[in-house]
């Protein structure tokens, strides 16, 4: 299982002048051209609703190009670790998940099922439910989901979220270990680091997909570097446009001859104008924001007593006393399948038995699935609900801070990239004004370049605050004043 057939390096997927758009409005390829070779492992990068998932759909054929061409080598088996299980898909038990990836009935399906389990270090009931496993456990199913296929070409979308340290750091030893090819998207910088031999890089500005041989660093290096390089050219072309506009000028005034000097000059001067390089636009970074607290709450904002958790013995009720005050943050802490996300919907939900909330408490959730955001609403109407009078300026001004812009704030919320579905969450919570913020892994899905900003914004949080989050980089940019450890 996973290993590389002898034809190594042989092109097994290439774009030639794709492109693809929801409408004419829409437009996300402009005949792009990229090619992936087998035995590889790309990493696929981009801003939050550039395309990378789309592009994705036009590798497996979920998704038709509205031109060009996509070459697929013939017979290539392809499989998916997709970002998110499907709702409907909660109800089903690990044997019917796990089934449900193939065509035909598979009879001997269980210990393929142990295998693929045990690569993505996860022990798990075959008959047990789908939606009893939290969110990280989820994410080593869809990975395990699509390795149970053994395919040429494995493409994972976004596959550390909700993953623990220990999750990545299995994750990260299976691809290092991989044979076969593999494409992933993720924001993840030191994770990609560790195994990645190439980078396609999808520019949402001009919907075109720059290929890179080496890691990130490697890339942004290059990047970087080009970009420098085209701004020297062209300052030194604008230096030479004024010079020959300036001299134009001048024989323009002259009359008679000159004008035919000034008239070539400024001809030369135009040739130059369309010499200069477009330069490359850095992905948008989403603005400095401030997420008010409700004013009218004092003294003990939440108290909690006592906690559920998951130990080997099954769950257990632990006695513990922690108290919220404006102005404090917790970080709660704990491998996946602890009970870290249950114990913040039950406080969030007001169902927690060990947990007593302050009067009149407005609460911002922000849940790592973005099921409490309403998906058939469009990005405005979601963010009005926030808001006891929506404010029309007040509301589009905070939305534009997040980048949802233009189309995007009257696209559906069940529309959007994972990544911009957050954006909503986070532009949901400055309208709110809460007293208390639960935030179960905020950093999913995210542009890493957003996620000093959003650090920024809740370690200056003047409320009550709990914390999940296994990315210790993160955590170290926020405020914490206690860690409350499941585990322990």
């Amino acid at each position: 299982m996973y290993g590389c057939p002898m034809q190594r390096g042989d092109v097994i997927v290439r774009f030639e002048k794709v492109s693809f758009g929801f409408g004419i409005k829409k437009p996300l390829l402009d005949e792009v051209d990229f090619s992936v070779r087998r035995c590889t492992k790309i990493t696929f990068m981009g801003q939050n609703g550039a395309g990378k998932s789309t592009i994705f759909g036009l590798i497996t054929g979920a998704s038709k190009p509205d031109s060009g061409i996509i070459n697929i080598s013939q017979d290539l088996t392809i499989a998916t670790a997709r970002q998110v299980i499907p709702r409907d898909e909660m109800e089903f038990t690990v044997r019917e998940f796990f089934q449900s990836a193939f065509p035909k009935k598979v009879y001997d399906i269980d210990p393929k099922i142990d295998t693929v389990l045990e690569a993505v270090n996860l022990v798990a009931d075959h008959d047990r439910l789908i939606k009893t496993f939290s969110g990280g456990q989820q994410a080593r199913l869809l990975l395990a989901f699509a390795l149970i296929q053994d395919p040429d070409l494995l493409l994972l979308d976004e596959p550390t979220n909700n993953l623990d340290k220990s999750g990545i750091t299995h994750l990260t030893k299976f691809l290092v270990e991989y044979k076969k090819t593999c494409v992933v998207i993720s924001h993840d910088a030191e994770f990609l680091n560790s195994f990645t031999e190439g980078v396609l890089y999808l520019d949402v500005h001009t919907k075109k997909v720059e290929q890179y041989v080496g890691n990130y660093n490697n890339v942004l290096a290059d990047i970087t570097a080009r970009i420098e390089k085209e701004n020297r050219k062209n300052a030194q072309l604008e230096k030479e446009i004024q010079e020959k506009k300036d001299k134009s000028n001048f024989f323009a005034n002259k009359g008679g001859q000159m004008r035919m000097v000034a008239k070539r000059m400024r001809l030369l001067a135009e040739d130059l104008e369309e010499e200069k390089i477009t330069v490359r636009r850095e992905d948008k970074t989403i603005r400095a924001f401030t997420i008010p607290v409700q004013t009218d709450l004092s003294g003990e904002i939440l108290k909690i007593t006592s906690f559920k958790s998951m130990q080997k013995k099954g769950m257990v009720e632990r006695r513990k006393n922690a108290s919220l005050r404006k102005n404090q943050h917790l970080l709660l802490s704990g491998p996946n399948g602890i009970g870290k996300s249950t114990l913040l919907e039950s406080i969030a939900n007001g169902t927690a038995k060990g947990a007593v909330l302050s009067p009149g408490l407005r609460i911002g959730y922000y849940r790592q699935d973005f099921s409490n955001l309403d998906f058939d609403k469009t990005v405005g109407e979601e963010l009005a609900t926030a808001m006891p009078r929506p404010f029309e300026e007040q509301l589009r001004s905070t939305a534009a801070g997040f980048l949802l812009t233009g189309e995007i704030f009257n696209t559906k919320i069940g529309s959007l990239s994972e990544g911009q579905k957050g954006l909503v969450a986070f532009a949901r919570l400055v309208l709110l004004k809460p007293g208390l913020l639960i935030l179960d892994e905020p950093t999913n899905h995210m542009n890493f370049r957003h996620l000093p900003v959003i650090a920024k914004a809740l370690s200056e949080y003047q409320g009550a605050m709990m914390l999940v989050s296994h990315v210790p980089d993160f955590v170290s940019q926020v405020r914490i004043d206690e860690v409350l450890d499941l585990e322990k």
